[in-house]
């Protein structure tokens, strides 16, 4: 019979972070509030970027299920097809970060719920796929929510080289990261390695405003 193995505790888990990040860093992660907006390819790679980094609470916002289609480039199992990306997200997490604060919503972002829904987080992630709903939620934070950060996308298409792919500073809370110019075309589209590079820039972000306050890029 297998044994089964035991689960590092709360404290054990944060002292290994500490060591690694330094108690100072370590507080400030565990005391930020992310809000990931859409968990498909960067989505799913930003959530669990931030929460291997200790960050403490974390929003996952989709309205999908995961899909046979999504495995490509989506940090999912395939045992999670049909499953609310939300929900699926939040197991994949738990299985290396038992004790971060996780709240879902399986919801589709509207002008509507978008404030409600941010109304908590201090660090915004825009990872849509549609223009429009990036558009959306840029227009709608930038405008009703100034004060807290906000990191998009926009660029990372196909299997070219990925050192395009950078952070740019638009507005003093506003961050955009990619390579600003490729677009899903036939024989071009996304994939896992390009994506992922965008959603590490992102996430990047994301912890240096935590840390730093600023963003250099």
């Amino acid at each position: 019979m297998e044994k089964k193995q035991k689960i590092p505790t709360e404290q054990e888990i944060r002292e290994v972070l500490e060591l690694r990040h330094t108690k100072p860093v370590q507080e400030k992660l565990t005391r930020a509030r992310v809000a990931v907006c859409g968990l498909g390819g960067l989505g799913s790679a930003i959530s669990i970027a931030l929460a291997r980094c200790g960050v403490g609470h974390l929003h996952l916002i989709d309205f999908d299920c995961v899909d046979l289609s999504n495995v490509n480039r989506q940090q999912y199992a395939l045992s999670q097809i049909g499953m609310p990306k939300p929900e699926a997200m939040a197991e994949e997490i738990r299985r290396f970060s038992p004790y971060i604060e996780i709240r879902t919503s399986h919801v589709k972002m509207t002008p509507d719920n978008a404030k409600e829904l941010l109304s908590d987080a201090d660090y915004i992630c825009e990872a849509f796929d549609a223009p429009e709903e990036k558009a959306m939620l840029t227009g709608l934070v930038l405008e009703q929510l100034p004060e807290k950060y906000l990191v998009g996308a926009s660029g990372m298409a196909g299997y070219g080289s990925g050192n395009p792919i950078q952070t740019r500073k638009i507005l003093p809370h506003y961050y955009l990261c990619g390579d600003g110019v490729s677009e899903i075309s036939e024989g071009w589209g996304l994939m896992a390695p390009r994506v992922m590079i965008c959603a590490a820039h992102q996430a990047n972000t994301v912890v240096e405003l935590i840390v730093e306050g600023a963003c250099t890029v």
